[in-house]
């Protein structure tokens, strides 16, 4: 038993997740107009289409079989992605929390078209039009393919990465096809990872092209 506890030590990182759920679910219930609307003009021409709810919800377990594998095969990858999310996890708690926002671009849909509308309407339910900005699934999905590209193990295998490339551009554009998000979230995600990417990964970079000139 010591030997597994000592194995798998790394995994008190994922108690964030209570202090997320918990923060999350706070503003959702608390964030009440007015508030501030996200809202460009892009965001009228970009039409609904609830086929995107396909690669939207694929965006919870390829965000939790990833985090799962490099907990399992590799914890410099494993603390180098949760650094990644749960770093810009909370900055986006923290903005939704000092400037609460939402969107008020949501059509009116019948869940008894097919079953895309309904799993849309189901989604609405649960996941109010608040805090929206910045967009954790677009910054999640972003750490997500980040992690994969890098890795010494996973980047060997071309297709794997052309996959998540591909489900990483599907999810964003889920975002906004499913009235989910503005454009400006998606946006405000870009510049947030452009920001953490260094933090998280430029050491590990660093210290590799070090040892690179010492080889030589």
């Amino acid at each position: 038993m010591k030997q597994l506890v000592k194995k798998y030590s790394h995994a008190w990182l994922l108690s964030y997740a209570f202090i997320y759920l918990a923060w999350f679910v706070y503003l959702e219930e608390n964030t009440r107009p007015p508030y501030n609307i996200i809202h460009i003009w892009l965001d009228d021409f970009i039409p609904f289409e609830e086929i995107f709810i396909i690669p939207y919800l694929l965006w919870f377990p390829y965000v939790a079989v990833t985090v799962g594998y490099f907990f399992f095969t590799s914890k410099n990858d494993y603390y180098r992605l949760c650094a990644f999310l749960f770093t810009g996890m909370t900055i986006s708690l923290l903005v939704c929390t000092l400037f609460p926002n939402g969107t008020n671009f949501r059509p009116n849909i019948d869940p008894d078209k097919n079953i895309f509308c309904l799993l849309v309407s189901k989604l609405w339910q649960t996941d109010t039009c608040t805090n929206v900005f910045p967009s954790i699934h677009v910054y999640n999905s972003l750490g997500v393919h980040i992690a994969i590209s890098r890795s010494e193990q996973l980047k060997k295998h071309r297709p794997l990465v052309i996959g998540s490339a591909v489900l990483m551009v599907l999810i964003i554009l889920s975002t906004v096809f499913l009235k989910q998000h503005s454009v400006i979230d998606g946006v405000g995600s870009l510049l947030m990872a452009a920001v953490i990417y260094p933090i998280a990964y430029a050491p590990e970079t660093v210290r590799k092209k070090k040892y690179a000139d010492e080889i030589i």
